[in-house]
């Protein structure tokens, strides 16, 4: 029987001895970090420049001296994963949301975000931010990005746009490719 980390992407990730010389180390490093190379990485290494700048895109994003703190750019990524379907990334954003508020429960309740008490006003601001930005049929009211202003000031407000901006981007395309997660994050309802 397959598990989902077994499951094959349509297109075929490049294997990293086939990745360009100036490539591997970033490999190196992921299988040093998470234990293992990240598929999707491998499919954005079919074409080489297009994965150092989404590499260095994701750098300047979660750099330790981003305005934004960890944990609510991870409580973001992990909510517009969710919108776009993306296996990989609620498994390894959720990951990382775990460590970085050092429980499960803020990613065991976020699909509940608006009713659960967990979430203070700042993140739900940045929540309903992501959403509105994801969700196709919505807009960014004046009424939101007013909220917004309570909470952060406007280099915060840029860097929460390119984040939900890249996190999109990232999402969906491991989506349309069928990215499996990769057994980072263990969810409640995963254990059956």
């Amino acid at each position: 029987m397959d598990t989902e980390q077994d499951q094959q992407t349509w297109i075929s990730p490049r294997a990293v001895r086939e990745v360009p010389w100036y490539l591997r180390p970033f490999f190196w490093f992921q299988k040093r970090k998470y234990g293992q190379v990240l598929k999707p990485a491998l499919l954005w290494a079919r074409v080489p420049g297009l994965f150092l700048a989404v590499a260095a895109l994701y750098g300047v994003l979660d750099r330790r001296r981003s305005p934004l703190e960890p944990a609510l750019r991870s409580l973001v990524t992990v909510r517009v994963s969710q919108i776009n379907w993306c296996r990989f990334c609620v498994d390894i954003n959720s990951a990382t949301l775990a460590r970085r508020s050092g429980s499960m429960d803020k990613v065991a309740a976020l699909d509940e975000w608006r009713d659960s008490p967990l979430f203070d006003s700042k993140e739900r601001a940045a929540l309903e931010y992501a959403e509105a930005m994801t969700v196709t049929d919505r807009q960014v009211s004046d009424e939101l990005k007013e909220r917004l202003r309570r909470f952060f000031h406007e280099e915060e407000i840029v860097e929460l746009t390119a984040l939900v901006a890249f996190q999109n981007m990232s999402s969906k395309f491991n989506s349309a490719l069928d990215a499996p997660s990769q057994g980072f994050c263990r969810l409640p309802a995963d254990e059956s």
